[in-house]
């Protein structure tokens, strides 16, 4: 008996070892909480007449809800467009948003219904005009320099959607 209690006594240590082992590495890992921004997401490429955007795709509802928080920066040419299931009065805010965007509230054939400016980190609610399908986010003041507006038509495959 007494070899048996040894080697479970053994047996229990080694076990506890490889778990305090786990639990270590596991707290080096980065935390899979939404605190980080979603990098990784497909993209499409969108026209607004001469200009080109390349837009990750947020389509499902986890990523709609994470959006662009925890961005510091966003490359000029590009943006974020969501996507939903149908159209409906889309609002928007700012939560854990870091960069200042402008929102595109787009209909089903890409024409922009409105434009609402946003500031990071608000929460204050920024609302389509319009029942609309599509928000495209874009670096602050990025339409304003170009001059685009509310029934100006984007282009892009995604829109050509039936």
């Amino acid at each position: 008996m007494p070899a048996r209690r040894f080697a479970l006594t053994h047996w229990i240590a080694a076990l506890a070892l490889a778990a305090s082992g786990a639990l270590a590495l596991a707290q080096q890992l980065p935390a899979n909480d939404g605190s980080s921004p979603q990098l990784n997401l497909p993209r499409t490429q969108i026209t607004v007449g001469m200009h080109r955007i390349d837009a990750q795709v947020a389509a499902t509802p986890e990523q709609r809800q994470t959006g662009l928080m925890h961005r510091t920066q966003m490359p000029q040419h590009e943006g974020m467009l969501f996507i939903f299931e149908q159209p409906a009065t889309q609002c928007f805010w700012m939560r854990n948003t870091l960069i200042a965007l402008t929102a595109a509230f787009v209909q089903d054939d890409g024409v922009i219904a409105n434009l609402q400016d946003m500031t990071p980190l608000s929460e204050a609610p920024h609302c389509s005009a319009k029942p609309v399908r599509y928000v495209l986010e874009m670096n602050q003041g990025w339409f304003a320099s170009r001059h685009i507006q509310a029934g100006h038509k984007l282009g892009g495959k995604i829109f050509q959607r039936k």
